[in-house]
């Protein structure tokens, strides 16, 4: 089974339990708390002045002694805020029986103010029962106030119209009261143009609430809602008693053109409802004349402000948002392997994202947060030691891939390489016992030498021990180690070496950016196979070229020989086949011994090029070259030289 499908399952298996866990509704009370924690912690707007509330609170019930509050108060209250013109006036006390004294009074005031908004309880409250509106005022200035809460019991809808008992759409006083302000600013109401269902005032088109619109799963949506975008600031509108309004300490200019409130805001009464939306005085309580008031500023600062309502995305891009972020976390908990630095990159990118769904907030987008966030903690934090765990699996099987790698690479650069040697002295007439003693002695030490090399490797990850030197420190430049290579390579007793009369060789420094240690390794056996290659094949070679060093914008280890090829079987004769070749066919590597394989293999970690084929007239050239990697300073200085080239050549004087 493919490592990346194992690894990644864990992860998708978590963005996947995020997406059901939000389909079923387990994340709605967390989104729902998110938004109201959102909304009360935006910067705070300036009053809404347009809207005045007249609060009747408990010193205001005090001073009548009684309650409910009379018609003749209440008849009073109406026809002094007449005087003052304000544009419309909203009566938040919805009774529908007389309340002595003073009905006749409050009769003529709701018949004489044409501009008076009554209330009305249309749909089935707490108790039951709907409450009809003052039989005295007609229709058209009537709006019902109920409201809608969540499971938890918050307010964050409010509906803007909806039918009633008898079958009737009636209009929220909302909607009432924001149409009569804005149809004097000649902006009507009217049916959206996104969403026919939605209303509109202008430009401003009101999004409809459905049953799973943002965090809401399954909801009910009866009637036409909309989310509120309540007014941030501890003083969102202009706020006056009954008392303030009966001594005159009041300014008319509060009231003119404007929208006034009338409601009780005395905590007896209990005409609240929770909302942890807003920063009040009453933490977690707004009264309901409050409630009307921003719904009515919303309406009326989005038609003449362009201030923002509340939307959400479509579905598919909401799940979009998760998964990527989801992925996200995948992404940190798979390639950021030191913990602190991953806790550091999981802690970053949870506040970038707390930051973007703010902005967003504030912008009027009730994006998914707490399932986006739910989702990266899982994969970034929970699924972190799941991928520790396989990292370090990983790094073990990794560990003993390469114990094995060096173990072979051993193996083939010295007892193969004198077994290959005794091979072909078999058949010279010259062979004799007292050779072959020496022949198996030699390699009797090397098999020996073996799990000593092997072991230092495997302790000391920056040595490197040849056959007849002391280890060597991997931190040395690559071209002093190349050097001890080649002259501990050439003491071994290979026919092709003893034929050699001249030695061309040059080791100059390399561009080492990017080498490791076990790179560096690598490269050491590379040299050390194509010297041994040289040893068994180039018969008579009388001249070997070496060239180690860094050849402009590349680093070049090449091999040259001038000896001609011997006839050789099994494994060699593959490797004898290679070097005949003027190109590596993949069949051809595919078939390929060791050493081929493993030069082609380390080609591909430097993401350079290996070449192994016949040089002209006689003999064989082993190269591998590859491209150093270019520190940020060097790359940051050749932009620097081309961008001046540019402009040096942009001035030049042209010649005519």
């Amino acid at each position: 089974m493919d490592r990346s499908y194992v690894r990644n399952l864990p992860g998708c298996v978590g963005i996947g339990l995020v997406v059901v866990a939000r389909l079923v509704g387990l994340l709605q009370p967390l989104e729902l708390d998110a938004l109201d924690v959102g909304l009360r912690w935006r910067s705070p707007e300036p009053t809404d002045d347009r809207i005045v509330i007249v609060g009747i609170n408990e010193t205001d019930l005090q001073s009548v002694d009684t309650y409910p509050i009379p018609d003749e108060v209440l008849a009073q209250l109406l026809q002094q805020l007449q005087t003052y013109n304000p544009q419309v006036i909203g009566l938040d006390i919805v009774r529908d029986v007389p309340v002595e004294p003073g009905h006749a009074q409050l009769v003529e005031a709701f018949t004489t103010i044409p501009n008076i908004i009554g209330g009305e309880s249309i749909f089935l409250d707490r108790i039951d029962a709907v409450i009809a509106p003052p039989p005295s005022l007609p229709p058209e200035q009537i709006g019902f106030v109920d409201s809608i809460l969540d499971d938890d019991g918050h307010q964050r809808r409010a509906i803007l119209g909806g039918t009633n008992q008898e079958g009737e759409y009636r209009f929220s006083m909302a909607i009432q009261l924001a149409s009569a302000y804005l149809s004097a600013q000649g902006i009507e109401l009217s049916n959206g143009i996104k969403n026919p269902v939605s209303m509109r005032f202008g430009d401003a088109e009101l999004p409809v609430v459905s049953s799973n619109l943002g965090g809401y799963v399954r909801a009910d949506a009866g009637g036409n809602q909309t989310l509120i975008n309540f007014r941030s600031g501890q003083r969102p509108f202009r706020q006056v008693s009954l008392l303030d309004m009966v001594k005159g300490d009041v300014d008319p200019e509060w009231f003119r053109d404007r929208i006034v409130l009338i409601g009780i805001t005395a905590t007896s009464k209990r005409d609240y409802e929770r909302s942890a939306a807003i920063a009040s005085s009453n933490p977690g309580l707004v009264f309901g004349v409050e409630l009307h008031a921003h719904t009515v500023s919303q309406i009326v600062s989005a038609a003449l402000d362009g201030r923002s309502l509340l939307r959400t995305w479509s579905d598919g891009w909401e799940y979009l948002w998760i998964i990527a972020w989801g992925l996200v976390g995948m992404g940190i908990g798979q390639w950021v392997q030191r913990p602190i630095r991953h806790f550091l990159w999981v802690g970053s990118i949870m506040l970038s994202l707390m930051a973007a769904s703010y902005g967003f907030l504030a912008a009027g987008w009730w994006i998914p947060i707490v399932p986006a966030l739910t989702a990266l903690l899982i994969n970034g934090v929970l699924l972190y030691s799941f991928y520790l765990y396989d990292q370090t699996l990983q790094s073990r099987i990794r560990d003993r891939q390469l114990v094995i790698e060096q173990t072979f690479t051993t193996i083939h650069n010295g007892p193969l390489q004198t077994l290959a040697g005794m091979r072909r002295e078999l058949d010279e007439p010259s062979f004799s016992k007292s050779k072959l003693e020496q022949s198996l002695g030699q390699l009797n030490q090397e098999l020996r030498g073996i799990y000593d090399a092997i072991q230092q490797d495997a302790i000391q990850d920056n040595r490197l021990h040849l056959q007849g030197q002391a280890a060597l420190d991997l931190t040395t430049p690559l071209h002093e180690l190349l050097h001890e290579v080649y002259f501990d390579t050439l003491q071994r007793n290979f026919p092709g070496f003893t034929s050699l009369k001249a030695h061309i060789v040059t080791f100059e420094p390399f561009e080492e950016n990017g080498l490791t240690a076990e790179l560096k390794r690598e490269l050491c056996r590379f040299l050390e196979e194509a010297l041994c290659n040289v040893g068994k094949h180039a018969s008579g070679a009388r001249r070997l070229t070496i060239d180690c060093q860094h050849n402009g914008n590349h680093n070049l280890i090449r091999v040259i020989d001038n000896g001609s090829d011997l006839n050789v079987r099994g494994e060699d004769n593959i490797e004898h086949s290679v070097q005949k070749s003027r190109s590596l066919t993949p069949q051809l590597l595919k078939n390929a011994g060791r050493g081929t394989q493993q030069a082609e293999q380390l080609a591909n970690k430097l993401r350079g090029n290996f070449n192994r084929s016949a040089h002209s007239p006689q003999g064989t050239c082993c190269e591998l070259s590859w491209q150093p990697q270019k520190s940020i300073l060097t790359q940051l200085k050749h932009h620097i030289i081309a961008v001046f080239g540019k402009v040096n050549h942009l001035f030049q004087p042209r010649r005519r």
